[in-house]
């Protein structure tokens, strides 16, 4: 062999781990996408379809309380354990094969087993988060750029979020009705869904446990990481942004109250924000990768956090006015919002933690989110029923300008990282 074949061969090998990797980010995304379809297709049905077997608004709001606790909260069970155990592919997999209760839903007509089968699935969202998002900055952070991956992921994610929920008006159009018949024949369609969600999973396992590709990771991991001053601020600052995003809820009760825009008008809307979410997502992720390349600083692409913040006090001002473009406008907002949230608050994780311990820190991240969520929403709630949309807006701008502090403080420490 000359020494041209030798390079070329050399060459060769050095880009099959690259390959690899992007076939994992892509399964992973066409995971979400999937798991999407399924989830939040059976998301968009779910409270029409326990109506019609005779639920309570009470029975209903409890049952969402409690998945959204479980949901939360064991995120941190199970980044400890995938920690702990070094094994992240089990929690994975058992978490997406748990989407195949959702089709089930629709093969009885009994509320205490669809109660059951609701928290099932909210149980494997918990199980599978952190240690999906630990596999996937521990793959991507040396080669393709966390911020990049992961706008990849919400991008197909959305993609998932906005094909779902057509899945039941496809039924409602093709059957003339939306009866309880019509509802169990789209929860068995998501079977569908379900098994390609498998399937991806357990190729990506496959790929990854086959050529070792975490092992070689984890051999070129950074051994003087150390999250101890940077990550309870980053902590602050996840909780404060969380909380000062109005939820789609409020958005939603706002426009039917005020009558702004007809119903099909806002659930068209959200669809929008869906889209601008996607295309958010992969223009802030790989931003926040630029900004790490040119200064060469691993914190660098921190600063596109600002960009959480200062688009979330635009949105009730918007979206919570009672003029239709206004609305448009603040629909816009949430969307980018969201895409920078799923993206680069999810890609700082990798930056601020060690390699070992990155299931643990995606745990306790998730759970904090989740508390910012559920009490901002609670408290804007309130704020609605006492001052209306400009008690939210004031509600807001105490929440984010608490970011803003929060993120001063974490973008100084960044500097000295």
């Amino acid at each position: 062999m000359n020494m041209r074949e030798g390079e070329n061969g050399a060459a060769g090998a050095a880009c099959r781990p690259m390959r690899l990797l992007i076939w994992v980010v892509l399964l992973f995304g066409l995971v979400s996408c999937f798991g999407d379809v399924v989830y939040e297709g059976a998301r968009s049905a779910n409270g029409q379809y326990f109506s019609l077997l005779g639920a309570s608004a009470t029975l209903m709001g409890v049952l969402y309380g409690i998945g959204e606790f479980l949901g939360y909260a064991l995120r941190l069970v199970s980044g400890r354990i995938c920690d702990a155990t070094g094994r992240p592919w089990p929690l994975i997999i058992a978490g997406y094969a748990s989407l195949v209760v959702v089709p089930f839903m629709g093969l009885t007509d009994n509320l205490l087993v669809l109660c059951a089968l609701f928290l099932t699935e909210r149980i494997g969202k918990a199980l599978r988060n952190p240690p999906k998002d630990a596999v996937l900055s521990q793959l991507s952070e040396k080669r393709i750029g966390t911020g990049l991956v992961f706008g990849i992921q919400e991008a197909l994610d959305q993609l998932g979020a906005f094909a779902g929920p057509l899945v039941f008006t496809f039924v409602f159009l093709k059957s003339g009705a939306a009866d309880l018949a019509a509802y169990q024949h789209g929860y068995r369609l998501l079977f569908a869904g379900a098994a390609l969600v498998i399937v991806a999973v357990v190729a990506a396992w496959r790929i990854v446990t086959r050529f070792n590709l975490l092992e070689q990771a984890r051999a070129g991991a950074r051994a003087e990481e150390s999250p101890s001053r940077i990550f309870p601020p980053y902590m602050a600052f996840t909780f404060f942004a969380s909380a000062g995003l109005v939820a789609f809820s409020i958005i939603g009760f706002h426009l039917k109250q005020k009558a702004v825009v007809s119903d099909s008008a806002i659930t068209t809307l959200y669809a929008a924000a869906m889209i601008i979410d996607a295309a958010a997502a992969l223009v802030i992720g790989r931003l926040y990768d630029v900004f790490k390349e040119r200064r060469g600083q691993k914190t660098a692409g921190l600063r596109t956090l600002l960009v959480i913040p200062v688009c979330s006090l635009g949105v009730p001002f918007l979206a919570l006015s009672e003029s239709a473009w206004g609305v448009v406008a603040g629909m816009a907002l949430y969307g980018v919002v969201l895409g920078t949230h799923e993206t680069i608050m999810r890609s700082a994780i990798a930056d601020l933690t060690v390699f070992h311990k990155r299931g643990t820190a995606y745990g306790i991240f998730n759970v904090v989110y989740g508390l910012g969520c559920l009490l901002g929403a609670g408290v804007m709630g309130a704020c609605y029923d006492l001052a209306g949309a400009a008690g939210v807006s004031l509600c807001v701008i105490a929440l984010e300008l608490a970011a803003v502090i929060c993120f001063m403080r974490l973008n100084a420490l960044a500097r000295v990282l």
